[in-house]
């Protein structure tokens, strides 16, 4: 309606992927649209979670998760990259629960009986995909004067504790990239079945509980979703084709702030540790190598079915091919000079080329950037992160088992030391050899998931029977996509563990969120197409 008055208005037949468009056919001079309608229990972008599927156990949670394509199930919206938005909100809950969304606070009150309002705007322009709410037993933190993080209380001691020193994080991302420009980094830790491990909406950032190791490792995912605050949310990617804007941008510079808090060995490893993932990926788009560009084109593919580390990782390495041609002085000048142009703007791949060709003229030629963006794969001169402490983890992990560090050996390794070593064994082990590794990991129910997944997975694929009770327990609880889809890979490799994977699935499946559904069953559904 506009101004109290009905207008006509069509809604177009299903498209398997884009949902039903809403045409409204508006009167002269129209500047206000009144929606009235309601969700879908099924909506892709919202998950309804019972008291038993969060940490307290007590109260049901609601939360959010619209990217790429899933806003449009929650709220009828212009849901692209490309068109950014204001908004007010007021949330009406019932009383006990508390509200939060990726805006600022704007108040609450009590509403009807048993029911409270919450009150949120947002004054500046984002894409719909960053729109983000969240509602259950939650209670806050305090960080540092613009970043607190929400929780349930069975988790927010744990989560501040975790995430302390996000304050000097902040700090050291806008010595490089300029100041920030949201107010506040507010951060929101999910129950398990978050899909992703962060999701960087703007002023409550969405955390997977799974990075709560106990001795703050899983920090560099709180660095990424920090860096979406200049790459991605303040310059964004004007479609799911360019996603590698929003994404190379980002790891590149997640490294950047960790080598400048841990320095260059640290952000070395953690190269490392993306290349074995990117590896991984290239290797899963084999038979759609057209998904391992970074300019791809997904006219009749679901943005979902091509997520991956691709964009990710060969992006972050394209960005650096770009730093190493330019010079860091040049490069990091050029950087600042992009997120102010840009600034609350959406762009393509071609944009972004002609921005540096005019300021850094010939340097995409010295880079071969076509190959970049539109070959698959990645260029045989990709640049190489130099880390002695690197080449003696490969070397170590290519004398398995002939050579083999000692349960003390170990203890004195950081995360990400022992992440690679695991992810350079060989992939699939006999069932003594596993043996043999799950004595000296000795892992125990807290500490790095990144960790116990990589095992996990090599247990499953030697079908080693001693472990698949903790793999059914893992994937009975936790949702992140990045740990679900190389488990149930893993599974697929012997009998016994594609008859666990189909149990799991059939009992777990209905609590998963949409996302990882998808993901659990497409891997279950190549055991067949296998067989």
């Amino acid at each position: 309606s506009v101004d109290g008055l009905d207008i006509p208005f069509e809604l177009g037949p299903e498209e398997p992927i884009l949902g039903r468009r809403l045409r409204l056919t508006l009167p002269p001079g129209a500047r206000a649209v009144t929606i009235a309608y309601r969700t879908s229990p099924t909506a892709a972008g919202l998950q309804w979670l019972a008291p038993e599927q969060t940490a307290g156990g007590k109260k049901p949670f609601l939360f959010s998760q619209c990217q790429a394509i899933h806003a449009r199930s929650v709220v009828p919206c212009q849901d692209s990259a490309a068109a950014r938005v204001t908004y007010e909100v007021r949330l009406d809950v019932p009383e006990g629960l508390t509200a939060v969304m990726g805006a600022g606070p704007a108040g609450n009150a009590p509403a009807a009986p048993g029911r409270r309002t919450f009150h949120f705007k947002m004054p500046q322009a984002i894409p719909s995909y960053l729109l983000a709410l969240a509602v259950g037993e939650l209670e806050s933190r305090e960080l540092s004067p613009r970043s607190r993080v929400w929780a349930e209380p069975a988790t927010v001691e744990k989560a501040a504790w975790e995430f302390s020193g996000v304050e000097q994080m902040i700090r050291a991302a806008e010595s490089l990239f300029g100041p920030y420009d949201w107010e506040r980094f507010d951060m929101l830790v999910l129950p398990p079945s978050f899909p992703y491990g962060g999701m960087e909406n703007p002023r409550m950032t969405f955390l997977t509980p799974t990075l709560l190791a106990g001795d703050r490792s899983q920090v560099d995912v709180v660095a990424h979703e920090l860096a979406h605050s200049w790459t991605g949310n303040l310059v964004t990617n004007a479609t799911a084709e360019h996603f590698w804007l929003n994404e190379g941008f980002t790891v590149w510079a997640e490294r950047r702030i960790l080598a400048a808090l841990k320095g260059p060995e640290a952000a070395a490893l953690a190269w490392a540790v993306g290349e074995k993932e990117l590896e991984e990926a290239l290797s899963r788009f084999a038979d759609r190598p057209e998904l391992t560009r970074l300019r791809t084109h997904l006219s009749g593919v679901d943005p979902d079915d091509a997520f991956s580390v691709v964009p990710y990782e060969k992006g972050a390495r394209f960005v650096t091919a770009l730093e190493r041609a330019a010079g860091p002085a040049a490069f990091d000048a050029f950087v600042k000079d992009y997120m102010k142009r840009f600034r609350f703007q959406s762009l393509t791949t071609e944009r972004f080329a002609a921005f540096v060709e005019e300021r850094l003229p010939g340097l995409l030629a010295r880079v071969g950037a076509d190959a970049w963006l539109d070959r698959p794969g990645l260029p045989a001169d990709a640049p190489r992160f130099a880390s002695s402490r690197l080449d003696a983890l490969q070397a170590l992990a290519a004398d398995w088992p002939a050579r083999v560090p000692s349960k003390e050996e170990l203890g004195r390794w950081t995360s990400d030391e022992v992440l690679i070593y695991l992810q350079r064994l060989p992939r699939v082990m006999s069932a003594e050899d596993c043996a043999r590794l799950d004595g000296l990991l000795a892992l125990g129910e807290n500490g790095s998931r990144e960790i116990l997944v990589q095992w996990l997975c090599l247990a499953a694929a030697g079908g080693y029977a001693p472990a698949f009770p903790r793999v059914r327990r893992f994937l009975s609880t936790v949702g992140r996509m990045k740990y679900v889809r190389p488990l149930y890979q893993a599974l697929g490799l012997t009998p016994a563990g594609r008859a666990l994977a189909r149990e799991v699935l059939a009992e777990a499946g209905p609590s998963y969120h949409a996302l990882t559904r998808r993901v659990a069953q497409s891997a279950a559904a190549a055991y067949a197409e296998a067989a």
